[in-house]
């Protein structure tokens, strides 16, 4: 444990022990300065003679790192308690009331401790404390606040202690601090950045060898990232138009990050209903643009232009950035990245002329009859074909990677070489050889193992493969659907052949229709060779490479080879590159710059000619044949593990690396290496940044510092400034507490009426749904005074008496229960059941209450309009009632409207209502009371029997015995046409089959 955790930890128990009755408080920490070490340590201290401890709103994770913490610190002299256990909903009630009283540690989930103590099956005397992670998702009505304010009514001595590593999501609205502080009954606010005192002196005491390496993106990368940061820009400039969101916060610096979404979504939502399209479309936009830069320095070449093509296709038509100026040179440049088009002779493709297109267009009236086998023979007959020539460049990063793995391995085996003494030996036992490697996903974690195994030459080949046979397969999907006779008879389109239209962009378009076609024929190409491989044994190292290393790999459980390995049918070219390696020495914060050595088109065509055999093929692959002299220099390299950060691991504890390479820069990932260091600071510790420089990678770093840096100095005014209200005892008060209305009722009290006295209030009761436990409308109700029952309920949501059943809906519950048919059954059941039933459309308070604006209301009914499926329902169900709710606290109103001249529901009915009994009989069936329902059921089922004619025979005749007796014109008569009652008369009078 680092020692400001120690600080942290004094600090609370001080509080606990100066505080009158009850302690506790919310900590903020840095975001990666191990908030889960920070847990085991407090509860490392817990003893079972306090009480029982409960830990809430964790997740998974955090759960798993927590009892890993403790696991580790059971190796200390000092034995720790028993690892915290989880209590479930599978458990039983009788099950949870003896782990209460049992004085251990548990996690639980906030919906089952909250009905428990609703229930009155929590032993609240038994439990020392509660303790709230992710105190930065904590609202006033959240169910954490709900169970803090009935667990301090009972309790007042336990602590409770609220944690949070998110500063940046604790300043996201007005006061949130000093509001959850006082929704939580705490007084004391606990700050902890990485600026702190103690922090920074821990953290910097011995800090690791830090080399810094800035990697120059290519031209192109460059030149899509100006294109888009231009059409982020743009966007943006659009968006300030609208003068309905604030300007402080549009700009590019906060569109690099994620909450930048949400607080624009914030801004708008209120008046969401009163956007236009195009500014509902230019939030989306942001968040694609966002997600472009991102993506640029994260995926490969191709993977990028594979999801660009994605968004031509779903985003094409509505988009706006797509119509930026800039716009295209993103596709163009991309494309460029993967291939460019040239003429067989190597010359680059001209769109001067229209020649291209009528020749290619002959050439397939001529040739109507070949097989296409190579996808476009056109380009392969003529001297003015086309042809497909891959670039496929390569990350920048890729080589550096290689080049420090290789540097790494050479220094190691120095040291080896060198005479053991006392020094070295240390080091050998300090070192266990791993080298880690951070990236961002398990994508980029699994592409960089395959770029260290096999190459990336031959990993850029498998994506370029992958890209071809998706287009083929789009391909492929279309000409199916689209089936032409074998010999069409006829001209011009009849035959196939779509002639050239008279228009200003002829050539782009021919352009674009012959590097389509070229591309079908490439990957065809790719097909073809890949049927041959199949054929072949698996390709075996060249015979020349007796030199390379064997370092083994431990990422995903592989072994990282140190060399490339040579197909048989189609060799891979390394391109020799100047030899510009420098060593890297081990000083402290050394920085270095890595310039790539990217690879144009000139590059290419230089190639093209001086080598001995030209691909006749339409695609052209770019590789030189290989030197077995190239393969016996390859470098050996150390053992090797990938790490995703979006894992959410804590790993360092557990590989203990002494070599650690950052190839995607986190902030949360830099502190915990701090920390790994700060805990071990014997380990000789080498920390590798790899960025690239002059890009939206740094910015969006070095911005994250900042933005968590300017979260806590709001947190500290904040803390200079806030009240929080304490009564009499020395108690936190909350936002609502019953002492409140008691006090308010006394003062509006009429002294005329029997000198003042109180009156006896009836307590209000709502009998919920244990599943409604999921949302925050009991936790409001109960601040309203009314007393919350849970059960588990067959039929409704809420009983507010035994007449009124409410069904309860957010909107997106609506949506997603219209298009099930769920609803349907749910307001059946209710109708049947109880004599008011009531659907109850609950919007969010920051959102628009409306579903869509007026000018998007049609007259006719559609069977895709929220409002045509609305009332079609009504239709259907005449006595259901509809009731629009603006806000939770709206809720809360209408409901104690609606109890007002009502009697309490009783719990032991509402439990029933829905359950058959043993004998399969249905208590307050209210459709049963005048009706045989299992008669009706089956009349409805008969021949000729519609929704329009089965009450008019029920109100005819008493039973199904004297259906069957009525003649056809009294059948007819009752049923409304002779039609549907003929086809009744032969049911019922059809003759069983008898059996010889």
């Amino acid at each position: 444990m680092v020692q400001f955790h120690e600080h942290i930890i004094s600090d609370l128990l001080e509080e606990d022990s100066t505080t009158k009755g009850g302690g506790g408080g919310l900590v903020i920490i840095s975001s990666g300065l191990s908030l889960h070490k920070l847990i085991s340590s407090l509860l490392l201290l817990h003893s079972p003679s306090q009480g029982t401890l409960l830990i809430l709103s964790s997740t998974p994770s955090q759960r798993s790192s927590i009892s890993q913490s403790l696991l580790h610190l059971q190796q200390n002299p000092n034995p720790s308690p028993n690892l915290p256990l989880e209590i479930t909903s599978d458990l039983t009630a009788q099950h949870r009331h003896s782990l209460y009283s049992s004085s251990s540690i548990f996690f639980i989930t906030s919906r089952i401790l909250i009905v428990d103590l609703l229930n009155s099956k929590v032993p609240t005397s038994n439990i020392a404390g509660l303790i709230i992670l992710n105190a930065h998702n904590l609202s006033e009505t959240c169910t954490e606040a709900f169970i803090v304010r009935i667990f301090r009514t009972l309790n007042r001595t336990a602590y409770i202690r609220a944690f949070s590593d998110k500063p940046n999501a604790m300043v996201s609205g007005f006061s949130k601090a000093e509001r959850i502080m006082k929704c939580l009954f705490i007084r004391r606010l606990h700050l902890w950045p990485r600026f702190q005192v103690y922090v920074s002196q821990d953290l910097e005491r011995d800090p690791p060898t830090v080399v810094d390496i800035r990697v120059s993106l290519s031209p192109l990368m460059k030149g899509i990232q100006k294109a888009v940061i231009e059409a982020m820009d743009a966007c943006l400039k659009e968006l300030r138009k609208t003068n309905k969101v604030d300007v402080e916060d549009l700009t590019v610096e906060n569109g690099l990050f994620k909450s930048f979404d949400e607080i624009v979504k914030r801004q708008l939502d209120p008046i969401w209903h009163t956007l236009g399209k195009k500014t509902k479309q230019l939030v989306s936009d942001l968040k694609t643009l966002r997600k472009l830069l991102d993506y640029l320095v994260r995926y490969d070449a191709v993977t990028y232009l594979k999801y660009l093509d994605t968004l031509r296709v779903s985003e094409g038509v509505r988009s706006i950035w797509i119509f930026a100026d800039s716009s295209h040179k993103i596709f163009e440049f991309a494309k460029k990245r993967v291939y460019q088009l040239v003429q067989s002779n190597g010359e680059k493709l001209s769109v001067r002329t229209k020649n291209v297109a009528t020749k290619k267009r002959k050439v397939k009236e001529d040739n109507n009859n070949d097989k296409e086998v190579n996808g476009s023979s056109a380009c392969t007959n003529t001297n003015s074909g086309v042809v497909l020539e891959e670039v496929l460049e390569e990350a920048p990063k890729w080589k550096v990677l290689r080049e420090v793995l290789e540097e790494i391995a050479e220094e190691r085996q120095m040291q080896a070489l060198q005479p053991e003494g006392e020094h070295m030996v240390e080091d050998a036992e300090d070192d266990n050889g791993i080298v880690l490697v951070a990236c961002k996903d398990e994508r980029s974690c699994m592409q960089l193992e395959d770029c260290i195994m096999k190459g990336p030459r031959q990993v850029m080949r498998e994506e370029w493969e992958k890209y071809l046979r998706d287009k083929t397969g789009l391909h492929g999907l279309q000409t199916r659907n689209k089936k032409k006779s074998k010999n069409p008879k006829g001209f011009g389109i009849l035959d196939g052949v779509v002639p050239a239209m008279p228009r200003e962009d002829v050539e782009t378009s021919s352009i674009s229709k012959l590097e389509h076609d070229a591309l079908l024929a490439a990957a065809s190409e790719i097909r073809t060779l890949g049927k041959e491989e199949t054929v072949e044994d698996n390709p075996q190292p060249h015979a020349g490479s007796k030199g390379r290393g064997k370092g083994k790999g431990k990422g995903k459980g592989k072994e990282c080879q140190g060399n490339i390995r040579v197909s048989k049918t189609k060799e891979l070219g390394t391109k020799t590159r100047r030899n510009e390696k420098s060593k890297i020495s081990g000083s402290k914060n050394e920085s270095r710059r890595i310039e790539s050595d990217p690879v144009d088109a000139g590059d290419f065509h230089e190639d093209i000619k001086n080598s001995e055999s030209v691909d006749k093929g339409v695609s052209r692959i770019h590789d030189e044949e290989v030197n077995a002299t190239e393969f016996t220099h390859v470098k050996p390299l150390p053992p090797v593990h990938f790490f995703a950060l979006e894992s959410d691991q804590h790993i360092l504890d557990i590989l203990k690396p002494t070599i650690i390479i950052v190839y995607h820069p986190d902030m949360s990932f830099v502190r915990e290496v701090e920390i790994y260091k700060a805990e071990n600071p014997l380990k000789k510790l080498r920390v590798y940044f790899l960025f690239y420089e002059d890009s939206t990678e740094v910015q969006k770093f070095e911005a994250s510092i900042r933005k968590e840096n300017g979260a806590f100095e709001s947190l500290i005014r904040q803390k200079s400034l806030m009240m929080i209200p304490v009564d009499q005892d020395g108690h936190c008060l909350g936002l609502t507490t019953s002492s409140e209305a008691q006090a308010l009722s006394s003062q509006n009290s009429v002294t005329r009426k029997a000198g003042g006295r109180k009156e006896g209030e009836k307590v209000m009761q709502v009998i919920v749904d244990m599943r409604e436990f999921m949302s925050s409308l009991p936790n409001v109700l109960h601040q309203k005074g009314m007393r919350i029952i849970p059960v588990t309920l067959d039929v409704g949501d809420y009983v507010l008496s035994p007449l009124i059943c409410v069904e309860r809906k957010s909107i997106s519950d609506l949506f997603q229960s219209f298009a099930s048919g769920r609803l349907y059954h749910q307001v059946e059941t209710m109708v049947r059941y109880y004599r008011i039933p009531v659907l109850l459309i609950e919007f969010s308070q920051d959102k628009s209450f409306s579903f869509q604006s007026a000018s998007d209301i049609g007259d006719d009914v559609t069977p895709y309009s929220i409002i045509s499926k609305l009332s079609l329902l009504v239709m259907h169900f005449p006595r259901l009632r509809l009731v629009w709710s603006r806000s939770l606290h709206a809720t809360a109103e209408i409901f104690s409207s609606l109890k007002a001249n009502q009697d309490e529901p009783d719990l032991e009915k509402a439990m029933r209502v829905g359950v058959p009994t043993e004998e399969g009989i249905v208590e307050d069936d209210v459709r049963a009371e005048t009706y045989n329902t299992s008669a009706v059921e089956f009349l409805r089922r008969l021949p000729g029997v519609t929704d329009s004619n089965y009450r008019t025979l029920m109100d005819g005749c008493k039973s199904l015995a004297e259906l069957a007796l009525l003649p056809i014109d009294r059948l007819t008569e009752l049923m409304g046409g002779q039609k549907t009652a003929r086809a009744l008369r032969e049911f019922l009078d059809a003759k069983f089959p008898t059996m010889l």
